[in-house]
């Protein structure tokens, strides 16, 4: 079987090995079978999607490492975010993979059956890993039939922004926190009393209608529900079109069809940024651009529970050992040693707004002195992660597809749940 794998990723190597010349400015990482010794040092190569704040923040953070460890040497290569995945299965193809690599929870299906991924438990050890540091929720998303397989980084799930003075104005902020009964109507209401306190060019709830916001505003709900956040049956057939999924497809699309989400919105985290939305329901990784900017006088609270149960979509950054046809155990333990250094010192990495993993950089001090964020770090323990799938990430496109249609009024929830289990169906097979 594994040798199967190799032989199917070695087929698309004449063509992947052209953009992966071009992604890596056409010169290819050194593998991790060459020497990784330089003056006394072992070097790695660490792959990110990193760019912009988060690009800063990781940046720093190897720097940092460096200085503190002498015997290792991390040389990170920020990759585009749009063809990092792209690149990072060439490589492997190619035999020409990282030491290690960024690797999102969602796309961990694509790589772990594959075999392309290293599992860690008998290297933890001499890396010093403690399993049991990690938050339970965010930890479970990076094992597999019992074996970690990376180490999670952090969570990075929607929350909710809101221009306190707004709220305000509206009467809907009791002690600097937005106030509304916990269920749909209490929400409806919530931001109805936003529309009609606000100017009318203010969005009461700014998300776009097109790509995966509304998607993933539809999966938080969807799994508040008691029996919600099906996706599969037990053979892997798709069961989306299920009445828990109906209910809360149904709620997202009265906000648009309400015009409480006004329509046509593109970009709504510059409508928040320009004080021309109310709230905003969006990924934590914003918090550390809204508070830049100048005036804006927002907070943040998790995701609004309508339903019976706190839950909202995320996704976790996390650390993983890319497989080689000949390993290096010196690399793979310093490799694996730096990992866990970059979630001990996770507070650095909160600056960029996501939650940190360890639980003991939740109660730092360096955490809690962080405006916003320990406002919405209680996320990671209802966090909710997408199906694994190996092809997950084509089925979400093909539902965003239909979700877009349904926000254009070109079909309603019912239908789209339809449509979306057949294209799921379709893509998987079944």
């Amino acid at each position: 079987m594994r040798k199967t794998k190799w032989l199917q990723a070695g087929s698309i190597l004449l063509v992947a090995m052209f953009i992966l010349s071009a992604c890596a400015g056409g010169s290819a990482p050194a593998s991790s079978t060459e020497s990784g010794k330089t003056g006394g040092k072992t070097q790695i190569s660490f792959w990110t999607p990193f760019s912009g704040g988060d690009g800063e923040f990781m940046a720093a953070m190897v720097a940092k490492f460096n200085e503190e460890n002498p015997d290792i040497q991390v040389e990170q290569l920020s990759n585009r975010s749009e063809d990092y995945y792209t690149k990072l299965q060439t490589s492997l193809a190619s035999d020409q993979a990282p030491d290690l690599a960024v690797l999102h929870s969602s796309r961990m299906p694509q790589f772990v059956p594959a075999g392309y991924v290293t599992p860690l438990d008998d290297l933890a050890a001499g890396s010093k890993v403690d399993w049991d540091a990690f938050n339970p929720t965010i930890l479970e998303s990076t094992i597999y039939d019992g074996k970690h397989y990376s180490i999670p980084l952090d969570t990075h799930a929607i929350v909710m922004y809101y221009n306190k003075t707004y709220l305000e104005k509206a009467g809907v902020l009791k002690d600097g926190k937005p106030v509304f009964d916990p269920s749909p109507e209490g929400f409806t209401a919530f931001l109805t009393k936003i529309k009609d306190a606000v100017p009318a060019d203010v969005a009461p709830l700014a998300q776009p209608s097109v790509r995966i916001d509304a998607y993933w505003m539809f999966w938080g709900f969807y799994n508040q529900l008691t029996g919600g956040g099906k996706f599969y049956d037990a053979n892997g057939k798709a069961e989306l079109n299920n009445p828990q999924a109906k209910q809360a497809l149904e709620y997202v699309n009265s906000l648009y069809t309400s015009k409480l989400i006004p329509p046509n919105v593109n970009d709504a985290v510059k409508l928040f940024q320009d004080q021309r939305a109310a709230v905003l329901i969006t990924g934590v990784w914003s918090t550390g651009s809204f508070e830049n900017i100048k005036d804006l006088d927002f907070a943040v609270v998790p995701m609004p529970q309508i339903y019976d149960q706190p839950a909202t979509w995320g996704d976790s950054h996390t650390l993983a050992l890319p497989k080689h046809s000949q390993e290096d155990p010196a690399k793979q333990q310093a490799a694996l040693t730096f990992a866990n250094w970059l979630a001990e010192h996770g507070d650095m990495w909160a600056k960029a707004g996501h939650i940190p993993s360890v639980t003991k950089v939740l109660d730092s001090q360096e955490f809690k002195d962080m405006p916003y964020r320990s406002d919405y770090a209680q996320s990671a323990d209802f966090v909710k992660y997408w199906p694994r799938n190996e092809k997950q990430g084509q089925v979400n496109d093909n539902i965003v597809k239909e979700f877009e249609k349904m926000l254009a009024g070109q079909q309603d929830p019912a239908t789209t749940l339809e449509k979306a289990d057949a294209s799921t169906n379709k893509i998987t097979g079944k």
